[in-house]
């Protein structure tokens, strides 16, 4: 994995005519994880997709070296393929990487992904992103519908990431059980 980073300074988020948060900054290096908390419509998921480059920050600015991977509520498979064939095309395409059996995914490879319940489409999600070789993870609730033990397995997971030099920032209302984590309260940052 190349060297990352993810500085963002004076951040600020504009959703329409609302301004969401403000004076939003941070410095993370390799093996760093944040831990964006505040309520529902805070501006949590909407600063994912600035850092992801999906939105432009109402203010600030943001410098990242290495790759970029978001993972939110829209699973990357196609919901009408097996679920083997959807992760080995995103395998072919980002280049190997963990297996989907790190997940426990391997009794439903035939299964469309479609019918995957909530808990089976976060594992396939994660099961995607530690495939993908990115550096710097940004998850959107990733133990959302996942019970006690595979909520352990994926945070084994973000801190294996986070051990091989990968940074990981996490918006999530479930406690998160990671060394080091830094938590940024978002509600030190509204307008």
């Amino acid at each position: 994995m190349q060297p990352c980073r993810l500085f963002a300074e004076e951040l600020a988020c504009r959703r329409g005519d609302r301004l969401l948060l403000r004076r939003v900054g941070f410095r993370l290096v390799a093996g760093d994880a944040l831990h964006l908390a505040g309520p529902n419509g805070i501006g949590k998921s909407s600063l994912l997709r600035i850092l992801a480059g999906l939105m432009r920050p109402y203010a600030g600015r943001i410098d990242a070296s290495g790759t970029i991977a978001l993972s939110d509520e829209r699973l990357p498979l196609d919901a009408h393929r097996p679920l083997g064939a959807a992760l080995d095309f995103w395998r072919r395409l980002d280049g190997a990487g963990a297996q989907s059996s790190d997940f426990g995914l391997e009794d439903l490879h035939d299964v469309p992904v479609r019918y995957l319940s909530t808990g089976q489409r976060k594992r396939a999600a994660l099961a995607c992103l530690s495939a993908s070789g990115t550096g710097i993870w940004l998850l959107d609730e990733p133990l959302n519908g996942l019970d006690a033990y595979w909520a352990g397995v994926a945070q084994a997971a973000i801190e294996a990431h986070r051990a091989s030099g990968g940074i990981a920032v996490i918006a999530s209302h479930q406690p998160l059980d990671l060394k080091g984590l830094v938590v940024l309260p978002l509600l030190d940052h509204l307008p």
